[in-house]
């Protein structure tokens, strides 16, 4: 048995409809997961369930979804054990936790990439690629920043982002 930590991203179903994690967590269990649980009304999913390569489970969890709720969305998994190390790296634990922010990838970002939003982010926003996640330190609401809308999946790749208080959450979540 192995637990999970899926990440969904843009979990807005229509013009003011969004997702309710209790459906989240049944579609889950359809599927045979167990033990769901949900962090927030924001996407976040923790489970138990078979070992199984993370590319496996995604397609499954996002075909299940489209099915279920007539969008796609993608979905970023994680093992237990990886999600704790991605935690623990933070290099911005001295930042603000809502303004500290990581792009947790499906696949690693590139120093090429690091380097190219480096260049657009304003001097007071520290950026650092770690294990080809993209933590960024914000120091400011990121609503209120240009960086924000150079972390797509159309400019990055498949994706999401998570606040620094919402990955301790989850840490919390795993026990």
């Amino acid at each position: 048995m192995t637990t999970y930590v899926g990440l969904l991203h843009s979990i807005v179903l229509g013009p003011g409809k969004r997702l309710v994690m209790a459906d989240l967590r049944a579609m889950a269990e359809e599927l045979g997961f167990r033990n769901t649980r949900t962090l927030v009304a924001t996407g976040n999913l923790v489970f138990d369930g078979d070992a199984a390569p993370p590319a496996d489970i995604e397609a499954r969890l996002e075909a299940a979804f489209r099915t279920r709720f007539g969008k796609h969305v993608d979905i970023v998994l994680r093992t237990e054990d990886a999600f704790r190390r991605l935690a623990a790296k933070n290099p911005f634990p001295d930042g603000n936790g809502p303004d500290v922010g990581i792009r947790v990838m499906r696949r690693p970002l590139g120093p090429d990439a690091l380097a190219r939003l480096e260049a657009i982010a304003a001097p007071d926003i520290r950026l650092a690629l770690v294990d080809g996640d993209l933590w960024v330190d914000f120091s400011r609401k990121p609503s209120e920043t240009k960086l924000l809308s150079h972390l797509t999946t159309k400019k990055l790749g498949i994706g999401t982002l998570r606040n620094a208080n919402t990955v301790n959450g989850l840490c919390a979540m795993l026990g």
